[in-house]
């Protein structure tokens, strides 16, 4: 019997167990490892999920006690099931599997990929924060506006009550307030749910699928990081992000996302270098040369218009930005500092040195992280060190760039303005111009 470790952050890591693993009576998975997401470790992926061959779960460690790990259970293969590293670091994981003894595996997407009875179309990108969620919802309302009724399934963000979260099914506010979510949940499902949007998300992504099918003409799949689908999709979509050229080819599995698309979206033209963006799609067209490459702009909106602050030019102004673009999607700043900026703010707070609890580890953890504030709340504790560097920081206002309301979670005292933002495509193709044959063959035109 093969045994087998399994590295990840709380998400692929639990899908590739279930799809490969969970039935196979001639291998035994010893452990999952975690990182990348704080408090997600040393808990068990339940029995319930985990299936009869593991009466009492599998325990979930962290990732720097892999090399133990691997000796003490005499591991014979390493699976590496997490997303946004460079190669560089994917080979020092793969280094460090091999120094224990450990074979290293990267399941492909033959093996991991659900089929679906319904038309699939995925949504992934390059790096974490290219701008897929605008992206999804772009599609989606194309979709809905040619009369397809759309399912939004969302990768997982299992940090809670995994029994429970098995299939979470999103229709309203309600739906979402009900599981406790963390900001980064939120940020993912709140505006396509008021948008209309049914979604799903959750642990078991055989049975989410199996009940989206259900309802939907079309499914949707909303990646997360830079993580391929999770189902084999009809059209495949890769956003990519020239304020970050030459990333589309130096991470994993994003450069999986750029060498599989059926269309790529070159996002945030409008903000990147004339050379940036050449460079970029250069990149795309030697990797993929048959995709279709789409222009987009990422336009920002603030919210000032509907405040009583009038101008934001002699104000002291802290940043809030949404933490997965700013930790491991490697951002220094993201979509709440360009919004500042258009703002005429010329006075930007530095959190960094009042930083408390969980957050001073954020910025010790990633150190190219500008003076804008990560959206961390994984947690109580974590949402509680955010209001308290937030009141610490001395500013007047908050500009929040993370797609969640923040201020209906954290009172800090102070104006807070959110930071709005869609895909505008320019020229052409458009997505309704790429889209149209498929539309038209799903409605049996």
């Amino acid at each position: 019997m093969r045994k087998i470790l399994i590295m990840g952050a709380g998400g692929r890591d639990f899908h590739d167990f279930n799809v490969v693993y969970r039935g196979d009576g001639g291998c035994r998975v010893v452990a999952f490892t975690a990182a990348q997401i704080p408090g997600i470790d040393d808990r068990r992926y339940p029995p319930e999920l985990a299936g009869p061959l593991y009466p009492e779960g599998i325990p979930i460690r962290p990732e720097d006690e892999l090399p133990r790990l691997v000796r003490e259970h005499a591991v014979d293969e390493v699976v590496f099931a997490y997303s946004d590293l460079s190669h560089v670091e994917v080979m020092q994981r793969a280094s460090i599997a091999m120094a224990a003894g450990a074979s290293f595996t990267l399941l492909g997407p033959d093996a991991t990929m659900l089929r679906s009875a319904k038309p699939v179309v995925a949504v992934c990108a390059a790096r974490t924060g290219c701008g897929k969620s605008q992206t999804s919802r772009r599609i989606a309302r194309l979709l809905r506006d040619a009369g397809l009724r759309v399912v939004l399934v969302r990768h997982p963000m299992p940090y809670g009550d995994l029994v429970r979260m098995r299939v979470q099914r999103f229709a309203s506010q309600a739906d979402i307030d009900s599981y406790d979510p963390t900001i980064e949940e939120r940020e993912e499902y709140e505006l396509p749910v008021r948008e209309g949007l049914v979604m799903y998300a959750g642990v078991d992504y055989e049975a989410i699928l199996r009940q989206a099918e259900q309802e939907a003409d079309v499914v949707l799949w909303d990646g997360g990081n830079n993580d391929f689908p999770f189902f084999r999709p009809d059209v495949y979509v890769t956003v990519v992000d020239p304020l970050r050229p030459g990333h589309e080819l130096a991470y994993h599995p994003g450069e999986v996302n750029v060498r599989r698309a059926d269309v790529v979206v070159v996002n945030k033209v409008d903000s990147a270098a004339p050379d940036a963006v050449a460079q970029v799609i250069a990149n795309v067209h030697t990797a993929n040369p048959r995709a279709t490459i789409v222009r987009a702009a990422s336009p920002v909106r603030l919210s000032i218009a509907d405040s009583e602050l009038g101008s934001l030019v002699r104000k002291r102004v802290l940043v809030v930005e949404d933490g997965p673009t700013i930790t491991h999607g490697g951002m220094p700043f993201g979509a709440g500092t360009v919004a500042a900026h258009h703002a005429g703010v010329v006075e930007f707070v530095d959190p960094r040195p009042v930083a408390v609890g969980s957050l001073a580890e954020t910025y010790a953890k990633y150190p190219h992280i500008g003076a804008v504030l990560p959206a961390m709340g994984y947690g109580a504790r974590q949402v509680a060190d955010l209001e308290a560097t937030i009141r610490a920081s001395g500013c007047d206002v908050v500009v929040n760039g993370s797609p969640f309301q923040l201020a209906r979670l954290v009172d800090v005292g102070r104006p807070m303005l959110d930071v709005t933002y869609e895909l505008a495509e320019l020229g052409a193709p458009d997505l309704a111009t790429v889209f149209e044959p498929w539309i038209r063959r799903w409605r049996g035109g």
